[in-house]
């Protein structure tokens, strides 16, 4: 039995916002398949296409989607089934003012580069780079500011965290009634860093299957994510710094509860067993996770 679509064609957002409203309304447990538009609209097709700049409404993100029963305090569990491209070609682009290294005198910008999809690669300058798709803005209402799809924060948003993949599961906290599903801005490849400021920017249809933890014995504070070894804690701050404290201050919470340490046996523990990872360190906050191997942390819900 098919799956119904929702399509950045129906309704697609630049700002996660507290009072979204609804393109599609999913029952608890129900799968559906995502389709999105390139963070860049479909502007860039050609080298000659280039950034002056980065445009007001950027990152395009589907939905949003509420999900039955949702409320503020519960957890949404995204599944991530698959991620496929579905265009022919993906674009990697530099811009002024954008980027790690953005004031290098070497470093060219704009620039542009089309990597056109050859089966299971892309292709970059007669080189090929395995598909890995990734979902780089993916995130619910916030619970009281504001921010754009450019913007990584405690909701989600514009995380580029390369574990937002097929295979993975995604919790995120629930702030706002419905919980409010958005996602897009995926890329055909993407490394740790995302140091130039994109990946290779792609078009894709997610298959997700979305539910929701009704009081979690868990509180969430920020997103989690679940891959097929690991669980690690994911967080966004100005500096690296805290993101980095952020993430690790998550962990221990959840490595408290798995072994009934007090804090600081947890944090220790975590010194031991866990890996700090860069997410992303181009966009207004940077992103970080802290990782910890399933054999020490079993699923907090």
């Amino acid at each position: 039995m098919s799956q119904t679509t929702v399509s950045y064609k129906d309704e697609h957002i630049y700002e996660f916002t507290p009072d979204l409203e609804p393109v599609y309304t999913a029952e608890n447990g129900e799968s559906l398949t995502i389709e999105t538009i390139d963070s860049l609209d479909g502007t860039i097709q050609e080298n000659t296409d280039i950034l002056d700049a980065i445009p007001e409404e950027v990152n395009a993100a589907t939905g949003p989607i509420a999900i039955e029963g949702a409320k503020p305090g519960d957890v949404l569990k995204v599944t991530i089934e698959d991620v496929r491209v579905n265009e022919n070609r993906g674009r990697v682009v530099t811009a002024p003012g954008f980027g790690l290294l953005q004031d290098h005198d070497d470093i060219e910008h704009p620039l542009t580069r089309i990597t056109p999809v050859q089966n299971d690669s892309i292709e970059f300058e007669g080189l090929n780079v395995e598909i890995k798709p990734v979902i780089g803005t993916i995130g619910v209402a916030p619970a009281t500011e504001s921010y754009t799809t450019l913007v990584p924060h405690d909701h989600g948003g514009n995380l580029d965290t390369t574990d937002m993949t097929g295979g993975t599961t995604a919790y995120f906290p629930i702030f706002q009634e419905g919980a409010m599903l958005a996602m897009g801005d995926s890329k055909a490849a993407m490394s740790d860093g995302e140091m130039c400021g994109t990946g290779s920017e792609i078009g894709t249809d997610i298959d997700v299957t979305l539910e929701v933890v009704n009081d979690p014995p868990v509180s969430l504070e920020r997103p989690l994510v679940e891959t097929e070894n690991e669980w690690k804690t994911i967080a966004s701050a100005e500096t690296m710094e805290t993101a980095v404290e952020l993430a690790n201050r998550d962990m221990v919470e959840l490595l408290k509860r798995e072994h009934d340490f007090e804090a600081t046996e947890a944090y220790m523990f975590s010194s031991l067993v866990g890996g700090l990872e860069i997410s992303q360190v181009v966009d207004p906050l940077v992103t970080a996770r802290d990782a910890v191997p399933k054999e020490y942390l079993s699923n907090p819900f």
